[in-house]
């Protein structure tokens, strides 16, 4: 257990966005169950809270009396091949599953960036490169292990109430320890990034529509507006296809002329952060989402868009929108807008995104979880978290009793 004012405090504290502050009362190094059953005991005899960060991602500052657990020593991987399922650690990153499970010719359904865990990500819902085809992440979950407020380990499945508020509704209550998940076939990979001059941004935006109007589930396509320091504005489409060649699919991009670069091709399934390049060390940062009816107006909304670093609009809709048995839900919006910059930027970010429903996981820190959950998803939530934790034990990134 480390304090405040021990030595490697202010580092083991530090959040993935180091412009979050964590005024926690101690920091626990967990790297076996028993560790973390200590742990939560310990929080429960002293009227603490405990939260979980495996790597910090996510993180939104509200720690106040609490145990910070992290949890990155548990990097258990255990791959059934035949039978297409994956038991993990909560410290395991998705970039450490995709190549366990690649060797198999299988794949999960990771995001854009291979250092964010796996369960802290499927415990928010998971929005993948391959949820059009095969929903959240946490859709295919099959079970968590977990130490529940009690201080008891056991394990969650289907019939469990539980399971189904763990699924996509946060880390707010239980402390999972591993979670086993359904892997999926994957014998070929498409995907990469075109990139053009920021001037030619409505019509690669008209593309992007006529592109996303007929995909099938297979093909994702995300349209990217960046400006990086030192460099002039860019405008970008990534895309991944579950197949051998989307060249067709993807043909109204040719169409366009004076692209800077062009990365599409197959590739293999280790390599998706590849595409969209994004950072793998901490660093400040501020971000806000919404998800969209329509495209209607926004490159005027969005342009130009310094001092944001980057405004992503990702295609969603395919299995997203079908109904789910679990707490993320379906999604009906088609799209998703996603904006980053460094600190300072929130008064634009606010203008462009005018409020509603936004995936759990892509929550600001100035934000409740009321903003990712139907109402009558939100109070369901809530039960659960009453009946279950009712000392309020376990505190997610955004819990679900606040505001």
């Amino acid at each position: 257990m480390i304090f405040p004012g021990d030595e490697g405090f202010d580092q083991a504290v530090t959040p993935w966005n180091l412009a979050v502050k964590q005024p926690v009362r101690a920091v626990a190094e967990v790297g076996s169950v028993d560790d973390v059953i200590d742990a939560v005991r310990l929080a429960r005899r002293e009227g603490l809270a405990v939260t979980a960060q495996p790597s910090g991602h996510g993180a939104s500052g509200d720690v106040t009396d609490t145990i910070l657990l992290r949890t990155h020593g548990l990097t258990s991987i255990e791959i059934d091949a035949a039978a297409r399922v994956a038991r993990v650690g909560a410290g395991v990153r998705w970039g450490q599953l995709q190549a366990a499970a690649a060797a198999h010719g299988l794949t999960g359904l990771p995001g854009s960036s291979p250092v964010v865990t796996v369960t802290g990500y499927t415990l928010g819902g998971g929005l993948s490169w391959f949820s059009r085809k095969h929903g959240f992440a946490s859709s295919s979950v099959r079970a968590f292990d977990i130490v529940d407020a009690e201080g008891r380990r056991s394990k969650v499945t289907r019939d469990d109430e539980l399971f189904w508020a763990l699924r996509g509704g946060g880390g707010d209550f239980a402390l999972v320890t591993a979670i086993e998940l359904d892997l999926h076939p994957a014998p070929h990979l498409y995907g990469g990034r075109v990139l053009w001059p920021a001037s030619r941004a409505a019509e690669v935006l008209e593309a992007f529509e006529e592109i996303t109007a007929t995909a099938p589930d297979e093909l994702t396509v995300w349209f990217d507006l960046l400006s990086f320091p030192g460099s002039p504005p860019f405008v970008a489409v990534d895309s991944t296809y579950l197949g051998e060649d989307a060249s067709e699919l993807l043909a109204p991009l040719d169409r366009i002329g004076g692209a800077l670069s062009d990365t599409r091709g197959p590739m293999p399934l280790t390599s998706l952060g590849d595409i969209t390049g994004e950072p793998t060390d901490p660093g400040p940062g501020a971000s806000r989402a919404q998800l969209l009816g329509d495209l209607d107006g926004i490159l005027e909304r969005i342009m130009p868009i310094d001092p944001l670093i980057s405004v992503q609009i990702r295609h969603l809709g395919g299995a997203l929108a079908r109904p789910s048995d679990s707490a993320a839900g379906q999604v009906d919006e088609p799209y998703l807008l996603y904006m980053f910059g460094l600190p300072g930027v929130e008064e634009k970010q606010r203008k462009i995104a005018e409020g509603g429903r936004k995936p759990f996981t892509f929550l600001s820190p100035d934000e409740s979880a009321a903003a990712a959950f139907p109402a009558g998803t939100l109070e369901r939530l809530r039960d659960i978290k009453r009946r279950h934790d009712p000392a309020n034990v376990f505190r997610s990134n955004y819990p679900v009793l606040a505001g």
